[in-house]
């Protein structure tokens, strides 16, 4: 368990620190160039990793409920395997997923409470609307808006091919193509490199005999 919580605590201490970072220095969309290829791009993602989300504000508490419902049933794994004496190659990604899926759960119940701006959802025109300026962190309660309507902040930025098409070109001229546009944070990177350890490892992370 001592494994499980230190890699935890290691992933989301660096994934709160980064958010803190950009959410109190970067005007929302603001973008800087790192190296060629990578940027710091700030934005805000009310939903799910990667930029997706669905559903308005049903749609955000529903996922809260999803991510609080899948960090339990991971908690009752965790005690069942340490048990049965699983090993790394599948306790250390489960504990990159746990970490990751608990850094977004953070932003979106609480971001809201402590940050004086962020993205609210209009219920008016049904859709989130942007903000102006750079937040600041706010005595707690005293947010933008309340429990579990925060929003999840991204910030990598790896545009490795950004270029727009010549318009001469038949059919696709003046298009923008960019690849890859997705922007992310640590939780959303924990989860993924988790998930992708898992499936290299799956016969190892999952001998016969383990029981879920």
């Amino acid at each position: 368990m001592k494994k499980i919580a230190f890699i935890t605590i290691i992933i989301l201490l660096i994934d709160q620190i980064s958010k803190f970072y950009i959410k109190t220095n970067f005007h929302l969309g603001e973008s800087v160039d790192v190296v060629p290829g990578f940027k710091l791009t700030f934005v805000e993602n009310p939903g799910m990793a990667y930029g997706f989300h669905f559903g308005g504000l049903l749609g955000k508490y529903l996922l809260v409920l999803i991510r609080i419902f899948l960090i339990g049933g991971m908690i009752y794994l965790f005690r069942k395997w340490l048990k049965q004496g699983a090993s790394n190659y599948l306790l250390i990604p489960m504990s990159m997923i746990f970490a990751g899926a608990i850094g977004n759960l953070i932003d979106g119940m609480f971001y809201g409470l402590i940050f004086d701006s962020g993205t609210v959802y209009d219920e008016g025109v049904q859709r989130w609307i942007d903000y102006g300026g750079i937040s600041k962190v706010v005595e707690f309660g005293n947010g933008y808006s309340t429990f579990m309507k925060g929003c999840v902040v991204d910030m990598f930025h790896f545009p490795l091919v950004d270029w727009y098409v010549p318009a001469e070109w038949p059919i696709i001229g003046g298009k923008h193509i960019e690849f890859f546009k997705y922007i992310f944070n640590v939780a959303d990177a924990a989860i993924s490199v988790g998930a992708v350890f898992l499936l290299i490892f799956r016969k190892k992370a999952f001998p016969e005999g383990l029981d879920f």
